[in-house]
């Protein structure tokens, strides 16, 4: 008699939403499922302009993570839609990923957002987890408070202690998402890892090289647009691209002194792509004063924020 044939499991994919407040980590932690860079990182709160996808795959299974800004209150164009974005996102979702911060613990915040997916499960059968992030920069005694009252928000059926930065309970986590997955189709290619465009990647490697540089004032009022990309040789990128601020001030700040501030994001954000694309970058970058930016709905279209 020969020997049983393996039995092939089911394919299973979807997509999971990830929640939270501002600055607890989530671009991170989709990174880190990814195992690789697909969303910019900041210490900044509200970092997240745009709909990221990452794609993590495995032998049976594809997860795809959408990277949602943090829940605030709307006011402007800009954080109108990100509002909206996450509000339709969570009802296309096959899971959601509530992100807390360790650190911070359970504030209204994150009982605000947990009240927002309650009402949104409910009604599209979501499964909820919870990851607390950052157990890296918290002490067992604050692990394990933000545990105790991330299980009293009532939201989620499995709660996950990891750090997105050291990867720490990751793999766990990424079992038991890719456990809550529907039988489904692969969305994207094995080895596509975003669905970003060229323009709009680049463009947030060079963001994130502002918002590591410059002064609270400046960073949320400044946008990039990457104007051109060129092929001058096989092994080499043009990038032009232009920084957006609101007022001559933040025009100021950017450019800096003699030039230095402009210079400097632009060596950091050369060689942060050159990493990302293993190949050789002339950039070059400029600024432009673009009054009320995030309240134009033409340019917000054309810089892909949805």
């Amino acid at each position: 008699m020969g020997a049983l044939s393996a039995v092939t499991p089911p394919m299973r994919s979807g997509f999971v939403a990830l929640a939270g407040r501002p600055n607890v980590g989530k671009s991170t932690l989709a990174n880190a499922i990814v195992g690789t860079k697909v969303a910019i990182v900041s210490d900044k709160p509200q970092t997240t302009r745009r709909a990221i996808r990452g794609v993590a795959t495995g032998p049976y299974w594809q997860l795809v993570l959408v990277d949602l800004p943090g829940v605030q209150r709307p006011r402007d164009a800009l954080t109108d839609r990100m509002q909206h974005r996450v509000e339709r996102e969570l009802a296309d979702a096959d899971g959601c990923l509530l992100v807390l911060n360790a650190e911070q613990g359970v504030g209204p915040g994150d009982r605000f957002i947990a009240e927002l997916l309650r009402a949104g499960a409910s009604q599209a059968a979501v499964p909820i987890t919870i990851a607390v992030n950052k157990v890296d920069h918290a002490d067992q005694t604050r692990i394990v408070a933000t545990l105790e009252a991330a299980e009293e928000l009532g939201v989620a059926d499995e709660i996950f202690p990891v750090s997105a930065r050291t990867g720490a309970g990751v793999q766990s986590l990424i079992e038991h998402l890719v456990g809550t997955l529907p039988a489904g189709p692969m969305y994207f290619s094995a080895n596509q890892r975003s669905d970003q465009s060229p323009s709009v990647r680049l463009a947030e490697l060079v963001r994130e090289q502002v918002l590591s540089r410059t002064r609270e004032e400046v960073p949320h009022s400044v946008e990039v647009e990457v104007e051109e990309i060129t092929h001058p040789r096989p092994d080499l990128i043009r990038i032009q691209a232009v920084l957006l601020s609101d007022t001559e001030s933040q025009k100021g700040i950017l450019i800096g002194a003699g030039g230095r501030m402009i210079k400097s994001i632009g060596v950091a954000a050369r060689r942060a792509i050159e990493r990302e694309l293993d190949t050789k970058v002339h950039l070059e970058l400029s600024v432009r004063v673009r009054r009320h930016w995030r309240a134009d709905e033409r340019l917000l279209d054309r810089l892909g924020i949805e």
